[in-house]
């Protein structure tokens, strides 16, 4: 019998330590998490002239804030002590502007200053440390805010009142059944209104290819004309296809391919242990040129709109530089929505990268051949802890409401698996090093550039997104050397995209850069664009038809003769995948 070399052992036992630990710790790096810290104290601790500043701000704000209390206690209309970041929604309620609860509130505001002055602004602490110990004492403090307390939070205590204590009774309830959902691991029953095939990813259609990886689906046409050039929709893999086909109303896909044109879709596969190898290269490979491959057999001598969302985006970007590297010139145009090509402002999720942190990931995905979604969810819910801890708390648990689901809601809790290799190379050559931007990511045995791209780009970015912030998209300004239409519109990272003709309060700003146009910094270009009423679906598809070489009939659905015939209905097998 073969042993295991002694280094494999060692490796190995570490991996599994690591794999169990991050169990526990979702999948956040103790090491990584002390540096920091040590970082933040060791210099904290070495900067007297910081420590009296903070004492004197500390003793003073305080001081302030205790005379400010007495007054609120007599005087209904005195003025905020401290007003909150715009977006806090916490205390909006005017309930909280009444006494006590105004006092509890300001001082919990007041909390949040000092601690963000005094873990911000140190000498020598490295910005990268800096910025994970004060989003961590954040984390913190929301624990304390009085409005997660039954005792100190005026809307429970008025509607327990109102209901004879009903509500609180609904609410334990609620926790109740949560509690047993997560023990026994069955599905939430909350979604059961909402089935795919039925009512979410319901648009007609047929999947025309399939490998390993993809289903590609082509829709049906809707109209007796169709564009001539068809386009390809390559969505992230991080969740499933379907947020661009949810329901009728709001389905991009329905709204395309009824507005003219040919819409091919991929749906990816749902990766197991067994997919622990699948890389960058593979994605690529058996992604989007596989399905261009089999749109230009069903489609022929015709050129493709390549659309991708997310991290679709990025591999999209990645496509099209190699095809451009390669001569390849089957692109018509490039759309990408909330898609980053350069990381190094890549937002709040580069508080989970570096060095210490992947490394730890990366064991934890060894254990299982993959990044399952609680490991993935973790890092989004604490970026966005009050909407997707707090809040829910507060509605289910202690007002006792019933949550009321929406299509989008069901499609977000669907969610995917990664690839350990795949993820890995993600999040190493794009996140940490920048290898995109930079001219360094190699497709095959030569790197590939953004520059070399001269097919017309329309870039969406959201105002409010946490996963790609809208000023990290923008920088696609200063890679291309190409026609760059940039869009950003009201909502947030799905709710932006997702963002049909009709829907309230949604509106987009609209700009065109050339290859000749002097650059525009990004706080600028808001400053210099229009806002209007409405979704930007409308002009993108004016975009389209403007890019396109004209109309003709629809092409059939698969080709046969090609090796692409029909296999079955939309919206596939793969969909199904857990």
């Amino acid at each position: 019998m073969t042993r295991m070399p002694l280094p494999d052992i060692k490796n190995s036992i570490d991996r599994v330590i690591h794999a169990v630990e991050g169990r526990y710790t979702q999948g956040l790096s103790p090491a990584s998490l002390t540096l920091a810290f040590m970082d933040w104290l060791i210099h904290t601790a070495h900067s007297p002239g910081k420590l009296s500043e903070m004492r004197e701000n500390f003793l003073r704000k305080y001081s302030a804030f205790g005379l400010w209390s007495m007054r609120a206690a007599f005087d209904p209309e005195l003025k905020p002590f401290i007003t909150p970041l715009p977006g806090d929604r916490r205390f909006s309620d005017a309930a909280w502007q009444r006494f006590p609860y105004n006092v509890m509130a300001q001082g919990f505001l007041l909390q949040e200053q000092w601690w963000h002055y005094a873990t911000t602004g140190i000498p020598g602490v490295a910005d990268h440390h800096e910025n994970v110990v004060s989003f961590a004492a954040r984390q913190w403090l929301d624990v304390l805010s009085p409005t997660n307390y039954p005792a100190t939070n005026p809307l429970v205590i008025e509607k327990a009142m109102n209901t004879g204590g009903q509500s609180l009774f609904q609410g334990m309830q609620n926790l109740l059944e949560d509690i047993q959902h997560n023990l026994l691991g069955d599905a939430d029953t909350q979604t059961s209104e909402f089935r795919v095939g039925e009512n979410l990813a319901c648009t007609p259609g047929k999947v025309v290819f399939r490998n390993r990886l993809i289903e590609l689906i082509q829709y049906s046409p809707t109209t007796d004309k169709v564009s001539a050039e068809p386009i390809l929709i390559t969505p992230a893999w991080i969740m499933k296809y379907y947020i661009l086909d949810l329901s009728e109303h709001n389905s991009m896909v329905k709204y395309l391919v009824d507005k003219g044109h040919t819409v091919f879709m991929i749906s990816w596969h749902n990766p197991t242990a067994r997919d622990r190898d699948m890389g960058m290269s593979d994605y690529l490979r058996r992604g989007v040129m596989d399905a261009l491959q089999a749109i230009n057999h069903i489609v022929p001598e015709q050129k493709v709109h390549l659309v991708g969302y997310c991290l679709g985006g990025t591999l999209a970007s990645i496509a099209a530089s190699a095809m451009a590297r390669d001569n390849d010139d089957r692109l018509k145009s490039l759309t990408l929505f909330t898609a980053q090509t350069d990381f190094t402002e890549a937002g709040e999720l580069m508080l989970f990268i570096d060095e210490s942190q992947l490394s730890y990931m990366e064991d934890i995905m060894w254990d299982k051949g993959y990044l399952d979604t609680q490991q993935m969810a973790g890092a989004f819910t604490l970026l966005r802890s009050y909407d997707l801890i707090w809040s829910r708390i507060i509605s289910e648990y202690l007002l006792g409401e019933t949550p009321r689901m929406n299509d989008l809601m069901a499609w977000n809790a669907d969610s995917t698996r990664m690839p350990y290799k795949m993820h890995s190379e993600y999040l190493r050559k794009l996140f940490l090093h920048n290898d995109l931007a930079s001219g360094r990511f190699r497709v095959g045995d030569r790197p590939v550039s953004l520059r070399d791209i001269r097919v017309p780009v329309f870039c969406v970015a959201t105002q409010k997104d946490h996963v790609a912030p809208w000023r990290s998209v923008y920088k696609i300004n200063d890679l291309m050397n190409t026609e760059v239409t940039f869009v950003l519109t009201s909502g947030g990272h799905n709710a932006g995209i997702v963002s049909e003709p009709g829907h309230p309060r949604r509106s987009y700003q609209m700009g065109v850069q050339t290859a000749e146009d002097k650059h525009i910094p990004a706080d600028d270009w808001p400053l210099r664009h229009e806002s209007k009423d409405g979704s930007w679906w409308e002009p993108w598809s004016d975009w389209l038809k403007s890019h396109s070489s004209g109309s003709t009939t629809p092409p059939s659905l698969g080709n046969a003769d090609a090796g692409y015939p029909v296999m079955g209905p939309a919206p596939g097998t793969f969909v199904f995948e857990n």
